[in-house]
C-alpha cells in the first residue's frame, strides 16, 4: 500500500515534465494536450513500477529510482518513436537530465527528511 505514494509522486513528476515541455515550446496546455505528450512516459513509468513491485522494493530508495528512471526514459522514448513522435538528441538529453533530477531528487529529499526526523526523535529523551 505504501508504494502508492512514491508511484504517485513519479507519475505526477512525469506529468510536470510533459507540461513544462509543452509550455516551453508553445504547446496546447489543456489536459488532453498534456496527455498527448505525456502518455508514452506515463505508460513507461507504470511499467517501471511493475518492475519495482516485482523486485519487492518499497519505491523510496536508489534502486527504485534507477529502475523507474531508466524504464520511463527508455520506454517513453521508444513508445514516442513508435507513435511517430520525434526523439531528437537535444530532447533525449533534456529528458534524461530532467527525469533523473525529478525521480532521484524527490527521493533524496524524502530520505534526508526521514533521516532528520529519526535523528531529532532519537535525540529527545523520553520521559
Amino acid at each position: 500500500m505504501m508504494r502508492i505514494v512514491p508511484a504517485a509522486f513519479d507519475l505526477l513528476l512525469v506529468l510536470v515534465f510533459a507540461t513544462i515541455g509543452r509550455a516551453t515550446h508553445g504547446g496546447d496546455l489543456t489536459p488532453l494536450g498534456i496527455l498527448q505528450t505525456a502518455w508514452p512516459f506515463v505508460v513507461a513509468c507504470l511499467f517501471g513500477w511493475v518492475v519495482v513491485n516485482l523486485l519487492d522494493d518499497d519505491g523510496f530508495g536508489f534502486r527504485s529510482a534507477l529502475v523507474v528512471w531508466l524504464v520511463t526514459l527508455l520506454g517513453g522514448m521508444g513508445l514516442r518513436i513508435l507513435a511517430g513522435g520525434g526523439a531528437a538528441l537535444p530532447f533525449v538529453l533534456v529528458a534524461t537530465l530532467v527525469l533523473a533530477a525529478a525521480l532521484f531528487g524527490w527521493r533524496l529529499v524524502a530520505g534526508l527528511v526521514r533521516r532528520g526526523g529519526a535523528q531529532s526523535s532519537a535525540a529527545v529523551p523520553s520521559s
